[in-house]
């Protein structure tokens, strides 16, 4: 198999701006910028995105910022001020998506609701990513990706059995809103292609709904069962056995075993075959009605076991389990580093950052890595020029505080 390294990605020629802030919506631009969007990043002049904030910090340098910005060009403009608002809209016909995830109503106080960027480019698609969406009694509420996950009613299928729901230490609700932006993106942008004739549209995306969107039985277990899911620990209440199990020398596995064919396998493993035959445990619906009982049998067997041995038994069974990696894990796991899982972004700062690899992978092209996110302005000169500013009017706009 060969690759071709001048690959260019299925969204190249597509250009974006991205005048979001914080993650969600930023993290959605990202992903199309992996895939060979061409991404200009909007920001205020005095850089005070909310990422620039957020730990990890070193030496006054966001990191997170940088990853999560990856494959941009930044400038600075405040649309707010008429002078901004004058060349934002002058240069709104050189792109192809408009991404925002300001609170709704925001843009149009700002005299760039939606008839008016159409006014400028009628082709342009602009995807408005927010906490619950342009319509709706919250509309207009503030939120962040706790709240969202809470309220979708992601976050309570977490945490301990009759104990608090638990939030998990990453914005999770930011990156599933992300990959609907970017889906949002890609989807729009083929319909746009297939007919030039066709005007561009406005995208609605709630974060609270991305996720919600992920919890497809919820709604129907409740309705035709009465059943209202909630939190179970490191077990399911719809699988079994599904756990993270301890072993002797202090390991943690988790392991699921949910078909029959596995299970028995997972039997073979732990030295009790007879198990895969016994009514209790002989199909998925009776070993979640008699888990406790057969949660426990697994757990003493990993007990009574090191890591070592608990891996060679699960190996040779074809029994799915992993133990439960750090990041310093991930970075020595052969698996991730066969597959080239970490990149190197090229920064100025550092030489190079790692990050994730580009997903999904198509066979046969390799893109290249792209560089970490810029600086405060840093493309100004370039990118302005690039669209006929003079280093004249530039001046004026900074002096004005516009760029």
């Amino acid at each position: 198999m060969t690759h071709r390294n001048n690959a260019k990605g299925a969204l190249h020629g597509v250009r974006i701006l991205d005048m979001a802030t914080v993650l969600a919506a930023p993290v959605g631009a990202t992903m199309c910028a992996d895939h060979g969007a061409e991404v200009i990043k909007l920001e205020l002049p005095d850089g005070s995105d909310a990422l620039r904030g957020l730990q990890p910090i070193k030496d006054a340098t966001p990191l997170w910022w940088k990853v999560a910005n990856r494959g941009k060009k930044g400038i600075t403009l405040d649309v707010r001020k008429p002078e901004g608002r004058e060349l934002f809209l002058e240069m709104l016909p050189r792109f192809d998506v408009l991404i925002e995830n300001f609170r709704t109503g925001t843009l149009d106080k700002w005299g760039l609701d939606i008839e008016t960027l159409r006014a400028r480019n009628p082709r342009l698609i602009v995807v408005r990513l927010t906490g619950f969406g342009q319509t709706g009694p919250y509309a207009h509420r503030p939120g962040y990706a706790r709240i969202f996950e809470a309220m979708s009613g992601f976050t309570n299928l977490t945490g301990e059995k009759g104990g608090v729901p638990l939030h998990s230490n990453y914005p999770i609700g930011d990156y599933v809103a992300g990959l609907f932006c970017a889906f949002a993106v890609a989807m729009e942008v083929a319909r746009l292609r297939g007919d030039p004739a066709i005007t561009g549209t406005e995208v609605d995306l709630s974060a609270t709904e991305a996720l919600f969107r992920l919890l497809d039985p919820l709604a129907v277990e409740y309705e035709q069962m009465g059943y209202v899911r909630g939190p179970e620990g490191n077990c399911a209440s719809y699988t079994a056995p599904s756990n993270m199990y301890r072993t002797r020398d202090g390991r943690n596995l988790s392991l699921v075993a949910s078909s029959n064919p596995i299970f028995a396998r997972l039997c073979e493993a732990i030295g009790q075959p007879h198990l895969a035959r016994d009514p209790r445990f002989s199909t998925n619906p009776a070993r979640v009605k008699h888990l406790a009982t057969l949660d426990q049998i697994i757990a003493d067997w990993f007990g009574e076991h090191d890591e070592q041995d608990v891996v060679r038994a699960l190996e040779a069974t074809q029994v799915p389990f992993s133990k439960t990696n750090s990041i310093v894990d991930i970075l020595q796991d052969p698996h991730f580093e066969a597959r080239g899982a970490v990149v190197r972004l090229p920064d100025p700062d550092y030489g190079s950052l790692p990050g994730p690899c580009i997903v999904p992978r198509v066979v046969g092209q390799a893109l290249d890595p792209p560089a970490a996110g810029p600086s405060t302005g840093q493309h100004n000169a370039e990118v302005y020029a690039s669209w006929g500013v003079s280093a004249e009017r530039l001046g004026q706009l900074k002096a004005l505080g516009v760029v």
